[in-house]
Parts: C-alpha cells; structure tokens; sequence
C-alpha cells in the first residue's frame, strides 16, 4: 500500500481534491436546494406544492449514474459542453438535494403547529416564521438522518468515475489498471475516503450532541 502510494501520490491527491472539492459544492447546494423544495411541500400554495412534489420523486428515483451521464452525454448535444468533473458534481447535487428535501420536509412537519400559528399570531409573514422558528427546529430534529445523506454524498461522489471526471476513484481505477495491483491500490483509495467521511461523521455526531 505504501508503494502504491508513494509512486502515484500525484494522481491519488489530485483525485482525493476533485473529490473533495465535488462534495463540498454538492453539499451545500443540494442543502440550499433540498430544504427549498422542502418548503414548497409545506407552503399553502398547490401549484408550489406539486412542483416540490414531482421534483423529489423524479431525481429520488432515477439512478445517480443516469442522471450524471445525462448531464455528461445528452446536454452537451443540445446545450453547453459540461466537463465531467461539472456533469458529475451537478448530478449529485441534485440526487442527493432530493434525499435532503424529504429528511427537511419530515423535520419542518415534526415541529408543532402551534409553532407556526404562536408566529403568524404575532405578526410575522410564513416565511419569515419558517426561517426564523420552524427551519431551526426542523434541522435540529434532522441532524442524524442528514449525517447520514452528507456521508453517502461523498460516496456517491465516485459517480465521477464514470463520467472522466477524475475523481478519486478515477484516479484508483487508472492506477489499478496500469498496476494491476487492485487490492492495494482499492485499499489505499479506501482509506482516503475514509479521511473525508470519518471527520465528518464525527462532527455530525457532536452536533447532534451539542444541540440536542
């Protein structure tokens, strides 16, 4: 495993970047993104509601890789050319965003009614009471289950691979494939996963501690 690192460090740090520089932008939009579909599912207005609706259902239920070699393959034919680092990270965001909308949905409607009612009886507007008292509650509530969608984001961030967009797995798959050192070489791209998810997963667990 040393030896593998040692003669391609080059190509496993640049892919253990692309990883996680992917991860990063793909978490916090499909946060962004996620919790505002969450409120559309909430708000009093159908038209809104059925967007948030279909929206989830749609990119909850196709696969990650259909939609990544969508963006990779089929929108550069009618659009713009997309790089596969571009498609990939677009294409997680918003599979992953789809996962967050219904964990934020189920904590927004965990909070009490009375919540809302106590702020709309003193004057705030819905929104203004969603972002000031339900949202803060809400992600309280949800801390645990969005550990875990932060988590599979990173993992699911090696759909990369599958569009060039030379990601660590990208960069294992190459260097196992001139090698053909595969156990070693999936070993050592094992363990920098691990250096991304574990800090993570570690302060998800304090945060859940610290408010609860």
């Amino acid at each position: 495993m040393i030896n593998v690192f040692m003669q391609h460090w080059q190509e496993l740090l640049l892919g253990f970047g692309n990883t996680l520089l992917c991860s990063v932008i793909a978490l916090f939009f499909s946060l962004v993104i996620g919790s505002a579909f969450a409120i559309f599912e909430v708000l009093p207005y159908k038209a809104l509601h059925i967007v948030g609706r279909v929206y989830i259902e749609v990119f909850r239920n196709i696969p990650l890789l259909v939609i990544g070699m969508f963006f990779y393959v089929v929108v550069p034919q009618f659009f713009v050319t997309l790089d596969g680092f571009t498609a990939g990270t677009i294409g997680l965001t918003l599979y992953t965003s789809s996962f967050i909308a219904e964990t934020v949905r189920a904590g927004i409607q965990a909070v009490d009614d009375g919540q809302m009612e106590g702020a709309r009886a003193n004057g705030m507007t819905f929104m203004q009471a969603m972002w000031h008292i339900i949202l803060p509650q809400a992600f309280r509530y949800v801390i645990p289950p969005l550990g875990n969608q932060f988590i599979n984001l990173v993992k699911n961030s090696s759909v990369l691979a599958f569009v060039a967009g030379f990601d660590l797995m990208y960069q294992g798959d190459a260097i196992a494939s001139t090698t053909f050192d595969t156990f070693n070489t999936y070993i050592v791209v094992g363990i920098l996963y691990l250096i991304i998810t574990l800090p993570l997963s570690y302060y998800m667990r304090y945060l859940e501690k610290k408010l609860a």
